[in-house]
C-alpha cells in the first residue's frame, strides 16, 4: 500500500461535495418546472433522495455495490460492508479510514463520492412522477430502489460485474465496455425506472388538455447552472485523481454542454419561432448527460458533436409523450433517458483508438448497445416489481381532489408562497 495521496483526497473529496450539490440542482430544476402548488412536494422529493439514499448506503448500499464479494457479477455481498465496517476503524477514540485504494486515497472518501452518486440517480426519477405521489410511497420506493437496482446496476459495471470492461459481455465480444461516469448506472437506469412508474401510476389530471406550465422559470435556469457546476465533479471527479484525465474530463464535458444548449436552441428556433429558457435550461443537462459516459475517451471534436446531437434529439424526444400518450412530467425519459442512450451508444463512434469512426473496430459499438440493453432491461424489470407491488399496498397517488388542489398542501400542509397573506399586507398599506 502506498502512502496517502493529500491531491488526490482532496480532489475527489471536493468532487464528493460537487456531486452532492447536484440533487439541490435538480431540485431546483424540477421545482421552477411544477406548478406553484407541487414545488414544496418536488423539493420535499428531492431532500428525501438525499436522506433515504445516505442510510441505505450507509448501512449495505455500498457493500451491494462495491464493498461485498461479488454474487454471479451482479451484486456484491450486503453483510461485507454492513455498516461501513470494512472502510472505517476506531483510532484512539477517532474514527478513520481502514486503508487507502489504489489511488492512494481513503476507501471512506469514495464512499461519500459513489454515495453522492446514488443520490443524484434516484433524484432523477421524481421528475417524472411529479404532482401527484404521496410522499410516503416516493421514500420507500427510494429504500428499494437503491437495494435493488442502483447497487447491483453499480456493481456490475463499476466493480467488475458482467458489464463492466473486465465482464462476462465484454470478454464475449472482445472489446472492453466503457461507461466513465454513469450513462447506464444513472441515466439509463433513472430514465426508464421513471417510464416504468409513469406506466404504473397514471397521468396527472388534465394532461394534454389544459397548461401545466413551468411557475418560476429563473428557479430552472438557475437548477441548471448549478448542475453544470456540479458535474464538474460528477465527470471530473470519476478520473479518481487529480490528473490530466480530469483535466480533459473537464473540458469535453463543457464542450458537449455547450453544444448541446445551442443545438437545442436552434432546433426550437425553426420549430416554435423562439430560444426560450427552459430550452437552454433542458439542452445544458442533455449534453451533460449524454458525454458522461464518454467524457475520458471522445476528442475535442467528438464532444461538441455528441453534444450537438444530444441537443437536437432530446428537444425532438420530449414530444413523443403527447403523441404517445404517457405523462413524464418533466421529460425525464427524453432527457435523461434518450440522452443516456445517445452517450452509452455514440462511444461505438466516436471512442478513440477503439470507436468504428476512430478505430475502424465494430466490436465497441456492439458492447456499447448490448450494455445498454442489458441496463434498460434490468431496470425494467426491478423497477416493474416495485413499482407494482407499492401500487398494489401503500398506493402511489394522492386522491384527484388533492392533487387538484395542490399536492403542497395535501402532503406537506404547506404552501410555497403565502399568495393571500402578500394581498391582504398590500390592502392594510393602502389604507
Amino acid at each position: 500500500m502506498g502512502q496517502l495521496d493529500s491531491g488526490n483526497t482532496a480532489w475527489i473529496l471536493t468532487s464528493a461535495c460537487l456531486v452532492f450539490l447536484m440533487t439541490p440542482g435538480v431540485a431546483l430544476f424540477y421545482g421552477g418546472m411544477v406548478r406553484a402548488k407541487a414545488v414544496l412536494n418536488m423539493l420535499m422529493m428531492e431532500a428525501a433522495a438525499l436522506s433515504v439514499t445516505m442510510l441505505i448506503w450507509g448501512l449495505w448500499g455500498w457493500s451491494i455495490a462495491y464493498a461485498g464479494n461479488s454474487i454471479g457479477g451482479v451484486f456484491g455481498d450486503p453483510a461485507t460492508g454492513f455498516l461501513l465496517r470494512d472502510t472505517m476503524v476506531a483510532q484512539d477514540g477517532v474514527f478513520t479510514s481502514v486503508g487507502l485504494n489504489s489511488n492512494n486515497y481513503p476507501a471512506s472518501v469514495d464512499v461519500a463520492f459513489q454515495a453522492a452518486f446514488a443520490m443524484i440517480t434516484v433524484a432523477l426519477i421524481c421528475g417524472a412522477i411529479a404532482e401527484r405521489v404521496k410522499y410516503s410511497t416516493w421514500m420507500i420506493f427510494v429504500a428499494l430502489w437503491i437495494t435493488f437496482d442502483y447497487a447491483p446496476m453499480a456493481h456490475m459495471v463499476w466493480n467488475g460485474g458482467i458489464l463492466s470492461a473486465d465482464g462476462a459481455i465484454s470478454q464475449a465480444i472482445g472489446a472492453a465496455a466503457h461507461d466513465f461516469a454513469g450513462g447506464t448506472v444513472v441515466h439509463i437506469n433513472a430514465a426508464v425506472a421513471a417510464l416504468i412508474i409513469v406506466l404504473i401510476i397514471g397521468k396527472r389530471k388534465g394532461f394534454g388538455t389544459e397548461p401545466m406550465r413551468p411557475h418560476n422559470v429563473p428557479f430552472v435556469m438557475l437548477g441548471a447552472f448549478l448542475l453544470w457546476f456540479g458535474w464538474f465533479g460528477f465527470n471530473a471527479g470519476s478520473a479518481f485523481a487529480a490528473n490530466g484525465v480530469a483535466g480533459y474530463a473537464w473540458v469535453s464535458t463543457s464542450l458537449a454542454a455547450a453544444a448541446a444548449m445551442l443545438a437545442w436552441g436552434f432546433t426550437e428556433k425553426i420549430r416554435t419561432g423562439h430560444y426560450t429558457a427552459i430550452g437552454a435550461a433542458s439542452g445544458i443537462v442533455a449534453g451533460l448527460v449524454a458525454i458522461t459516459p464518454a467524457a475520458d475517451v471522445v476528442s475535442p471534436l467528438w464532444s461538441i458533436v455528441l453534444g450537438a446531437i444530444a441537443g437536437i434529439c432530446t428537444c425532438l424526444a420530449c414530444s413523443l409523450k403527447f403523441k404517445l400518450g404517457y405523462d413524464d412530467s418533466l421529460d425525464v425519459v427524453g432527457v435523461h433517458g434518450v440522452g443516456g442512450l445517445i452517450g452509452t451508444v455514440a462511444l461505438g463512434f466516436f471512442m478513440q483508438d477503439t470507436g468504428l469512426f476512430c478505430g475502424g473496430d465494430w466490436r465497441q459499438l456492439v458492447v456499447q448497445i448490448i450494455i445498454a440493453v442489458v441496463a434498460m432491461a434490468f431496470s425494467a424489470v426491478i423497477t416493474t416489481i416495485i413499482a407494482f407491488a407499492l401500487e398494489k399496498t401503500v398506493g402511489w397517488r394522492v386522491t384527484t381532489a388533492q392533487e387538484v388542489s395542490g399536492i403542497d398542501l395535501a402532503d406537506q400542509g404547506e404552501r410555497a408562497y403565502d399568495f393571500a397573506g402578500t394581498a391582504s399586507s398590500v390592502i392594510r398599506e393602502m389604507k
